[in-house]
């Protein structure tokens, strides 16, 4: 898949008039992370940190998923996101 159409979605996220809710946004942000970062680093984040620590597990679910096959998913999301 073309990057670009990865870099058009991402775009896309920014211009969503409508919340998508925290569940889609911490897929989003996991497969985001997941297509640039690669597998997750650093340690989960304590109880004091409940923001922190949802965003490194919706990461860390994705780990061994290829960054291709993140950026496919993440256009697949936004794909849903926009068509309606």
């Amino acid at each position: 898949m073309a990057s670009a159409e990865f870099e058009q979605a991402v775009e896309a996220v920014k211009g969503l008039t409508r919340d998508p809710g925290n569940d889609v946004k911490l897929r989003l942000y996991g497969l985001f992370k997941q297509a640039t970062s690669g597998d997750v680093t650093g340690s989960r984040p304590g109880f004091t940190n409940p923001v922190g620590r949802a965003k490194h597990d919706a990461w860390a679910k994705l780990a061994g998923t290829s960054p291709e096959a993140a950026q496919e998913q993440y256009v697949a999301v936004v794909r849903d996101l926009t068509a309606g």
